[in-house]
């Protein structure tokens, strides 16, 4: 009898929970518990350490809302993903861009927007490119909730240390240029069964249990993940799901050209045409934004859209 891999076993069991409408209970299940233990990463405090105060309550809300964004915060969500699409294991986990290795890293300055950023400014943007939605105002309960979370989880973390398991490691270039086409093939190898064959996800129960890659339901343009080094980076160290760094790094950066070459929304800063937005904000070589793909113009279906 055939053992079936970790992907493929959390899929089937998603299907039956579907079956019996426990989707949800499903997948906070069986996501990845206390995983930010790598090498001498930084572990943070447990849940049970939250505290049964007023902070306490906003740390709660805050670890809801990083779960599931949409159905905590719909106002400022605009397509299918959530906080911990991203950032693994509830924000925990290392090399997956945790919350701890952030939080204490602000204020700091960011090139994308030309000033320093606290770290509230810096959740703006995820809102409103990696969720395509509106970022809260300052001050918003959403806001100081998440930096609740995200505080809570760095208790115990110097401020201002570039902590091991920070971020996405960063992958040397390849020898060979990142290449869409074999990008393809580990694509419908290693990613189609969790996220589509069309890069639409799947959900079970109504719930989103793996998150668009591409298309009108995923991050938009003007997110990091657009970038090929970014999304090659993550998919790295973390993807497939529960089998990271099981993929060689020329297939990471191959699968992540492919996904970043596909179609998505606007970019939210688009400054009249789509030459004129890649000048501005997209002229590297890591990302699509303007160049023409299967007979068409990625990033050149106007001016940003509301997602459906």
């Amino acid at each position: 009898m055939k053992t079936l891999g970790p992907a493929t076993a959390f899929v089937a069991i998603l299907v039956i929970a579907a079956a019996f409408g426990a989707a949800p209970l499903a997948v906070r299940f069986l996501a990845p518990q206390h995983r930010s233990t790598r090498g001498d990463a930084f572990v943070p405090p447990p849940d049970a350490e939250i505290p049964n105060d007023q902070f306490g309550k906003q740390v709660a809300l805050g670890r809801e809302l990083f779960i599931d964004t949409a159905a905590a915060a719909p106002q400022f969500v605009g397509n299918d993903l959530k906080c911990s699409n991203c950032h693994l294991d509830r924000g925990r986990l290392a090399n997956s861009a945790p919350l701890w290795g952030a939080y204490v890293l602000f204020p700091q300055y960011r090139a994308k927007n030309g000033h320093v950023n606290t770290f509230q400014e810096r959740m703006q943007g995820c809102f409103r490119y990696s969720m395509n939605g509106k970022a809260p105002p300052l001050g918003d309960p959403v806001l100081v909730a998440l930096e609740s979370y995200a505080a809570f989880l760095s208790r115990g973390a110097p401020m201002g240390a570039k902590l091991p398991g920070r971020g996405y490691p960063e992958l040397a270039r390849p020898p060979m240029a990142a290449d869409p086409v074999k990008g393809r093939s580990v694509y419908a190898a290693d990613c189609a069964l969790c996220h589509g064959a069309d890069g639409a996800g799947q959900k079970a129960g109504g719930q989103t249990v793996f998150p668009p890659l591409w298309g009108p339901r995923s991050y938009n343009w003007g997110a990091g993940m657009s970038d090929i080094d970014k999304a090659a980076d993550f998919i790295k160290a973390n993807m497939p799901f529960s089998e990271g760094g099981s993929l060689t790094d020329q297939q990471a950066w191959d699968v992540a050209a492919y996904i970043d070459s596909r179609p998505r929304p606007q970019d939210p800063r688009y400054a009249g045409s789509v030459q004129e937005t890649r000048a501005k904000f997209h002229e590297t070589t890591q990302s699509m934004y303007g160049k023409t793909v299967d007979g068409q113009t990625l990033g050149g279906d106007g001016p940003p859209k509301a997602a459906p």
